[in-house]
């Protein structure tokens, strides 16, 4: 019994060194502390830094700082840097990148023009000490980047431009951190400049050209392991912050670019970027923000006035510097109050870099122990009020996004409502099909996915429609994965298209999304039956496709429409769906078609207030439909819309081109929309 005791005390011995419980009691404080205080409507991030002041080695003594909980802690911050260049729409931020380059120059210069006279004049530090703190004062670290995420407001202009412009100020920050330290060690010369832009140039080669292609070829080759894409991507994350290192800049440049590289390949509603999400916000991030309040001792409060003099002159400069900044892109801009307040509460929490300059200054003896004191309560003062800034301002723009959806619904309530029907005709390539179906699906619509298998009407009907819906199961997880429901759906039937048409009217089906027929000739059976009647059957929007390569790896849509495209009832839905699907893939859309059809796809894309860009071009030569190839690149995804017989835009030539499209672009992606 008594050496059952002595092991107890050793293990539980302050501060605890057992790897095991360590990891275990970090876990628990994850999953109990937030939900503990969630009553009193304290920010989850916020609950966690303090755990980590009250756990870390200036609280409690329970942890100490350890090569493990660095090793956990950098994963996070780099984690929070890569969901930040993944999660940016690269539509809207082409569309907006001047707006990111004049943020990113405010909240550069404006703390620094304010930081550094203080520094220097007010607190009396040498000018290498001022400029040091002031360039700090320009850092700053999306810490509550996972809250916009959260609210679902993560597109809104405001959030991508102050996401570009932060990775313009820290890049510009280290640089000055890599001048003062070649100025205090007199290496700063021409050789020091040269090695800085090559390294620099050569890393930016390698992120935005090389990796971006083998990207692409391991999720070709590997497109059925599904398990390898994530430990591809997170290695990719490292070995690009490792080469930022060796490149001269801090790691996390390198992990927000290789968010930027792989950010096309990634579509926002996959299931790669679920489990992407999920991980990073259920253990990696909440280590980092743990491991940041283990860096804060209160006591410097108390150490002597000087110290508390300094730590109040840091922060409220910090704070103000960044505000100033937000207010001034707000005017130039003309964004609401909410946008600015959530510019300013993204863009003022301090750590990463701060942490980075401030400790790299401390150690070469540029600045004094107070600054470093100071620095630790900046980061927790700042940390609270950007935590309190960002909550606040996100659910108010999810609380306008919502009013603003609310009155789309009102005009549409078949749109709010939608219902996607897929019928399964071989089970082999049906993946990409759910794939697809998966990216375009209204996300705010409830109705899951319904995927339909059609058995005939004979003796062994129930025991059909049991081997279908067993085979079916797999697909009911890659949706799971993506947090999208499916519902599994069987009719009996003697006749195929009529099982679909009646089923699609039991769902109230918006769209039919069926697969392109395997056999030889186009239009030929689809589980036994012509496809010409299953598109005959219904009147629903029905999309015919066909995906040579998985949907990521796609760099633009074709589209061909015939005149009068515009008068079809399913005009409005295929443009959103084509819409949305260019927002997933983050691609353009370049569409052939008449002025008049092309006047009108404009004014819808207006009324959705889509930075997706789209691209017009004049046709009209149907009979020479073949002349388009010309214009067509390997990664197209061409979209044919066609028509029924009967309705307004119907010409004779459409029947014939599908089979034009299987013979002659057979290597292509291809999509036939019938309105």
């Amino acid at each position: 019994m008594k050496d059952f005791l002595d092991i107890l005390h050793h293990e539980f011995e302050l501060p605890l060194s057992n790897p095991v419980l360590v990891f275990a009691l970090i876990l628990l404080i994850i999953l109990v502390s937030p939900i503990a205080l969630k009553r009193l409507n304290i920010p989850g991030i916020i609950v966690l830094i303090i755990s980590g002041i009250v756990i870390g080695p200036y609280g409690f003594g329970i942890l100490e700082q350890s090569s493990a909980i660095d090793l956990f802690s950098t994963i996070g911050l780099l984690y929070i840097m890569f969901i930040a260049g993944l999660e940016l729409d690269m539509n809207q931020f082409k569309a907006n990148k001047n707006k990111s380059f004049l943020f990113g120059f405010f909240t550069f210069i404006m703390p620094l023009a304010i930081g550094f006279p203080v520094c220097f004049y007010l607190l009396g530090f040498d000018f290498n000490a001022s400029f040091l703190t002031a360039s700090m004062f320009a850092t700053h670290t999306l810490l509550t980047y996972p809250i916009v995420s959260k609210m679902k407001v993560s597109k809104n202009e405001a959030v991508a431009i102050t996401v570009g412009g932060t990775i313009l100020t820290d890049t510009a920050v280290l640089i000055i951190l890599a001048v003062i330290m070649g100025n205090h060690e007199g290496t700063l010369n021409m050789a020091f400049w040269q090695r800085l832009i090559i390294s620099l140039s050569i890393f930016s080669a390698i992120i935005f050209l090389v990796v971006p292609r083998i990207a692409k070829w391991f999720f070709t080759q590997m497109e059925n392991e599904k398990h390898s894409h994530y430990i591809f991507v997170l290695s990719v994350v490292f070995i690009a912050a490792f080469m930022a290192e060796l490149a001269g800049v801090e790691p996390i440049i390198g992990a927000f670019l290789a968010g930027l590289g792989l950010n096309r390949l990634i579509p926002h509603s996959s299931a790669l970027m679920n489990r992407i999400e999920f991980i990073g916000n259920s253990l990696f991030i909440p280590f980092f923000l743990i491991s940041v309040g283990m860096l804060v001792d209160v006591s410097v409060i108390f150490s002597g006035p000087m110290a508390l003099i300094v730590a109040a002159t840091l922060s409220v400069v910090a704070l103000f510097g960044k505000w100033l900044a937000a207010f001034f892109t707000q005017l130039v801009f003309k964004y609401s109050g909410s946008q600015r307040k959530v510019i300013f509460g993204l863009s003022s929490g301090h750590a990463a870099a701060t942490l980075a300059v401030i400790i790299v200054g401390f150690n070469a003896g540029i600045i004094e122990e107070n600054i470093l004191n100071g620095t630790i309560i900046l980061i927790l003062v700042t940390s609270i009020v950007a935590t309190l800034a960002t909550e606040r301002a996100a659910k108010k723009m999810a609380e306008e996004a919502r009013e603003l959806s609310a009155v789309d619904v009102k005009n549409s309530e078949a749109y709010k409502s939608e219902s996607i029907l897929l019928p399964i005709a071989n089970i082999r390539n049906f993946d990409k099909l759910l794939e697809f179906a998966i990216l375009i699906k209204d996300k705010s619509s409830p109705n899951p996915i319904s995927i339909l298998s059609v058995v005939p009407n004979n003796e062994e009907a129930e025991v059909n429609i049991a081997r279908a819906t067993e085979k079916l199961e797999d697909f009911v997880k890659q949706a799971s994965a993506a947090e999208t429901n499916v519902n599994i759906l069987a009719a009996v039937d003697h006749n195929v298209a009529a099982g679909i048409a009646r089923k699609s009217k039991e769902i109230i089906a918006d769209l039919i999304i069926l697969g392109w027929p395997t056999q030889k000739g186009l239009m030929d059976k689809l589980i036994g039956k012509k496809m010409e009647r299953i598109i005959s059957a219904t009147s629903k929007t029905s999309f015919v496709t066909y995906f040579d390569r998985p949907l990521a790896t796609h760099k633009r849509i074709f589209i061909i429409a015939p005149p009068l495209a515009e008068k079809e009832n399913g005009f409005d839905l295929w443009i959103r769906k084509i819409d949305l699907l260019a927002k997933e893939l983050s691609v353009s859309v370049l569409v052939n078609c008449t002025s008049e059809t092309a006047s009108e796809i404009k004014k819808k894309i207006r009324e959705l207030k889509s930075d997706s860009p789209f691209e017009y071009r004049k046709f009209s030569a149907w009979e020479d439909f073949l002349i388009l190839g010309k214009d067509m690149l390997e990664d197209d995804i061409v979209v044919l819309v066609s028509a029924r017989k009967g309705s307004i835009s119907f010409q004779s030539v459409l029947p014939t081109i599908p089979a034009k499209l299987e013979k002659y672009f057979f290597d292509k992606s291809r999509i036939i929309i019938y309105p």
